[in-house]
């Protein structure tokens, strides 16, 4: 009778573990077949692109395809970045500030811990967040993130940079963008390109030796992009592509067809463009004139009329403009790609600028570091210090220099790598028709800031931002999620936001800034809210103001390892 009743136990014992796991694996199987509905995410960066240089933030340069996203998105008018290139990479990819990412300057190890040169390990990156959560991950464009490999000598670094030698890294491969999330990267290492045949240009970590004929960069790295949603579009599983591009960083070189089509659009001078770029602009409702006059043109004392290089410097800035021109077509094909399969409705798109434009004169510079002597070809390459060849072709290094980076910041003052708004305020749009319920081509003038992104692609991918990763202890992310401004809710933003970028620092707190530039120590102080072109100083009247807020700029600036140590 034990038997018997032993019997049907274990039949019942056997029927009912049965029917679990019969349970179990249909419960998966509908786990399965549920289609993963979380949002693609695409961030495209333009590299030195002014804040007014496309179309929808009052531009001439034609940018229908950036347009199609503002117009569709929304377009954010208080958006900030950390000023300079790397930096602001830093602080993108890891949702901190660039300091605390290792990135303080550029990418030279100064063995201070917020000057590595390269994302130091106490971080975790926008993909290796994401991939943690089940995105693939894709990277094409510039990474310039990591310790550069230079060469003893000068003539062994130019031979280099001419294609003239081979070397195996261009920097530590721990370093690279497929040791830091990207399961898929092309693009260059290096800042600096040769926009016809690049330096640093790596598949994954394996060199691209040789390229076609008729390559440019701003084309393969958007091309690249758009191979990569198709490929990564078949699987059942949302993606992350990260889109660096070069343009319009100087060298200024673009092809002739697009050249052509800004050949007289700026003949009119800086003046002229400036002024119709503002108009256009308090039009869109960008700015408020009342609380963002025009600023005085710099070094506005000589006039178009009187410059004797208008045919050089119209013709400079037409190559700016094609090379925005080059870039904006590339982003057309990154949105057909999302459109043909079937991915664009449900992606969300981030089209920022790095920095503010670039007021660097490169020809200066000279060849050396990152800046070839001649092509691969063994042409010499003119670095046109006296506008002795004109900007475009590959053989000529030169950029548009103060007084048009001055334009193409357009309402605001000065340029890259300064804490003054023309250097860290960025157009930033957001595109996701599925998911942005904000009204279609509206505009927010709540605060953000590049360092945003992390916290807010972790709220959309159901992601975990990690205290240990990899082994390393993860310094908690900075930003604040951008979601709530997607649905047109008013967000609780940061309570002080900070810069330091080779001496040029800010602190802004409770809608005033406190400002200096690298070569004037001294603090300045506006009331920035209503005063966004920062024209009136006010820190003789409020210095208790000034000394609060230069507290608070100390305080943070020791939290994150500023270097030189603030006094």
């Amino acid at each position: 009778m034990k038997k018997r009743r032993y019997g049907i136990f274990i039949a019942g014992g056997i029927a009912a573990l049965l029917a679990a796991t019969l349970s179990i694996q249909a419960v998966m199987q509908k786990d399965a077949d549920k289609k993963d509905d979380r949002p693609n995410i695409v961030i495209i960066l333009a590299d030195d692109m002014g804040f007014s240089d496309p179309g929808c933030y009052g531009g001439e340069i034609h940018t229908p395809n950036i347009d199609y996203l503002a117009k569709n998105g929304m377009r954010f008018t208080r958006f900030y970045n950390t000023s300079r290139c790397c930096p602001t990479r830093a602080s993108l990819l890891t949702g901190l500030y660039n300091q605390q990412a290792g990135i303080g300057q550029m990418t030279m190890d100064r063995h201070e811990p917020a000057y590595r040169g390269y994302l130091t390990e106490n971080t975790v990156t926008l993909a290796e967040v994401l991939k943690t959560a089940g995105y693939q991950t894709a990277m094409a464009g510039k990474w310039h993130v990591s310790n550069t490999i230079e060469q003893p000598t000068k003539q062994q670094q130019l031979d280099w940079l001419n294609h003239q030698a081979d070397h195996p890294a261009f920097s530590p491969l721990n370093q690279y963008p497929v040791n830091r999330g990207f399961e898929k990267f092309y693009g260059t290492i290096w800042g600096v390109v040769d926009y016809f045949d690049p330096f640093s240009l790596v598949n994954g970590t394996t060199p691209v030796k040789t390229i076609p004929k008729d390559y440019y960069h701003t084309d393969a790295i958007n091309d690249t992009a758009a191979a990569y949603i198709r490929q990564m579009s078949r699987k059942e599983k949302p993606f992350f592509l990260y889109v660096a591009e070069n343009a319009p960083h100087w060298p200024l070189m673009a092809k002739p067809e697009d050249i052509a089509k800004y050949k007289d659009t700026y003949k009119v001078g800086w003046d002229a463009i400036r002024e119709a770029r503002y108009k256009r602009m308090v039009q869109m409702g960008l700015i408020d004139p009342s609380k963002a006059p025009l600023s005085p043109r710099w070094h506005n004392g000589l006039k178009w009329e009187n410059n004797p290089d208008t045919i050089w410097d119209a013709h400079a800035m037409a190559v700016h403009a094609a090379m925005v021109d080059r870039m904006d077509q590339g982003i057309g094909r990154i949105i057909a790609a999302l459109r043909e399969t079937g991915q664009l409705d449900n992606t969300l798109i981030l089209f920022l600028s790095d920095n503010g434009a670039s007021p660097e004169i490169c020809a200066n510079f000279g060849p050396g570091f990152d800046r070839p002597g001649e092509t691969r070809d063994g042409r010499k390459i003119v670095y046109a210090t006296h506008k002795q060849a004109p900007a475009g072709p590959e053989t000529t290094y030169s950029s548009i220099g103060p007084r048009w980076a001055n334009v193409a910041n357009t309402p605001y003052q000065f340029w890259k790598a300064e804490s003054y708004e023309g250097g860290i305020h960025a157009p930033l749009i957001a595109f996701w028709p599925e998911g942005i319920t904000a009204k279609k081509g509206s505009l927010t003038g709540q605060v953000g800031h590049v360092m945003d992104f992390m916290a807010t692609v972790v709220e959309l991918a159901h992601a975990h931002y990690p205290a240990r990763y990899n082994g390393h202890d993860i310094t908690p992310m900075q930003g604040i999620s951008l979601v709530p401004v997607f649905k047109g809710q008013q967000r609780q933003g940061h309570t002080a936001l900070y810069n330091e970028h080779a001496g040029g620092r800010y602190v802004r707190y409770a809608g005033w800034k406190l400002v200096s530039r690298d070569r004037d120590t001294t603090w300045h102080l506006y009331r920035i809210e209503d005063d966004e072109t920062e024209l009136n100083d006010l820190s003789g009247q409020y210095p208790g103001k000034v000394h609060m807020m230069d507290s608070l700029w100390r305080t943070w600036a020791a939290r994150v390892h500023v270097f030189p140590k603030p006094h």
